[in-house]
C-alpha cells in the first residue's frame, strides 16, 4: 500500500499550530494594493484560521486529525 503523503500545495501555505489549528495568510495582500481602501489593506493584514466546515476537508488533504468542533 502507498505511502499516505500530505498535499504539498497546503503545506506550504498553510500552518498547523500546536493545538491543531490552521492557519494562513489572506490572498490578495502581497502587491497592487494602492487601489484598495485602507481598511482592506488592515484587515487582509490579519492570518485566518480553519473553520469547523473546513476541518474535513483540511484533515483529508494532510491525512491528521486537526482540533475543531466535531459531529
Amino acid at each position: 500500500m502507498p505511502k499516505l503523503k500530505p498535499h504539498k500545495g497546503l503545506l506550504k501555505r498553510a500552518k498547523v499550530t500546536a493545538k491543531g489549528k490552521v492557519k494562513w495568510k489572506r490572498a490578495f495582500s502581497s502587491h497592487l494594493n494602492s487601489h484598495m481602501p485602507g481598511w482592506k489593506i488592515m484587515a487582509l493584514r490579519h492570518q485566518r484560521t480553519a473553520t469547523p466546515a473546513d476541518i474535513p476537508r483540511l484533515e483529508r488533504m494532510l491525512h491528521r486529525r486537526l482540533s475543531g468542533v466535531r459531529r
